[in-house]
């Protein structure tokens, strides 16, 4: 089949499975025409390539997968293995960007606080004359003899 028969009946972009090819991933065949022929099993490892991508795997962890995709060893389990670990890489992640916000959230506390303590200075300075931030030391007149 034709790449674009390819993206079609996988929902993956012709983009995309040039940019597989290229990095290795898939190696279609080439019609006398140059076009690239791609078998039912390439829609398997496409399927199976947009599915892993989905579900957040690199895609160098893919390609380290696909020979044992392609040759029947990869089993259930290695697959169930492989999402679990995923489901906890993406549980650190969590408590990672949770931190992060907390994070955040209280450095907006702090600025806001800031913010007010300024504006409340601010409006205090309209209010009151103004006056010199140091004393004022005034020099005593030199007495004339009379």
């Amino acid at each position: 089949m034709q790449i674009s028969q390819l993206a079609t009946q996988t929902g993956v972009s012709v983009h995309a499975l040039r940019h597989y090819e290229k990095l290795g991933m898939l190696q279609p065949a080439r019609r006398a025409s140059g076009y690239r022929d791609y078998t039912e099993a390439m829609r398997r490892e496409v399927v199976f390539i947009a599915m892993s991508r989905r579900i957040g795997f690199s895609l160098k962890a893919i390609a380290a997968q696909l020979p044992a995709y392609r040759s029947g060893r990869l089993t259930f389990d290695d697959m169930l293995e492989a999402m679990q670990q995923r489901v906890a890489d993406i549980d650190a992640q969590i408590i990672k960007l949770q931190t992060q916000r907390r994070a955040v959230v209280e450095h907006v506390a702090w600025m806001k606080k800031r913010q007010r303590e300024h504006l409340a200075r601010k409006a205090q300075a309209v209010t009151t004359p103004a006056r010199p931030p140091w004393p004022v030391v005034t020099k005593p007149r030199k007495r004339t003899p009379a």
